[in-house]
């Protein structure tokens, strides 16, 4: 039976914090806020938790799963051949709607889908999920819905679709946005724009004046 926990409550918060991470470590999925939509996550480096979130979505291995992660220092253990362009983005927009498709650290030992050796990494800007990314690492985290539904603006909406799928939902109430993330690829010379959500092209740049928008 899935257990959902109030986040805008402290003492409901700091359980539902601890009763998540435990979720992850046990190989489990749970539900958390962003700054975009609600996630649903999973651990990054367990291979039948990430297969079960694809599962729990209705979602093919051809669509990868992102990465969030707690802070930027932890890219230096995902990713190589990172620009100095892809850290003057992460220095200007994370924590943020920003995510970056980068080449991920051959060595990984992790199956988040067909990737061709990229990961699509992300630092959400959501004390909720922040606290919980800070506990566990990185986890493998997709919008909280079935595919081809609408994303999640709330908890009640992702546990509508999602159910026991999920173990532990945590609920930290509306979230501010409708638009998802913009999706930036830094694995080239230059930074192409594969997705504008809450990022516009021209906002990114006045960090990057030489990005590119895909077609």
């Amino acid at each position: 039976m899935a257990r959902r926990y109030d986040c805008n409550d402290a003492t409901d918060r700091k359980t539902g914090l601890r009763e998540a991470a435990s979720a992850v470590r046990r190989g489990e999925l749970v539900v958390l806020p962003t700054d975009t939509l609600y996630g649903i996550g999973a651990d990054a480096f367990s291979a039948e938790a990430v297969g079960d979130l694809l599962a729990a979505k209705g979602r093919g291995r051809n669509m990868p799963t992102p990465v969030l992660i707690g802070s930027p220092n932890t890219l230096h253990g995902l990713v190589t051949d990172f620009s100095e362009q892809a850290w003057e983005l992460v220095d200007a927009f994370w924590p943020g709607a920003l995510t970056l498709v980068a080449k991920h650290q051959p060595s990984l030992a992790w199956d988040l889908g067909e990737t061709r050796g990229t990961v699509a990494v992300r630092m959400p800007l959501h004390p909720v999920a922040i606290e919980l990314l800070t506990e566990v690492g990185p986890m493998a985290v997709s919008s909280a819905n079935l595919s081809g539904h609408p994303a999640p603006e709330d908890c009640d909406a992702a546990r509508e679709m999602l159910g026991d799928s999920v173990s532990v939902y945590l609920d930290g109430g509306p979230t501010p946005g409708i638009q998802p993330s913009s999706i930036v690829d830094v694995t080239g010379k230059v930074p192409v724009l594969l997705r504008e959500g809450a990022l516009t092209a021209e906002q990114l740049r006045e960090v990057v004046p030489d990005l590119e928008v895909a077609p």
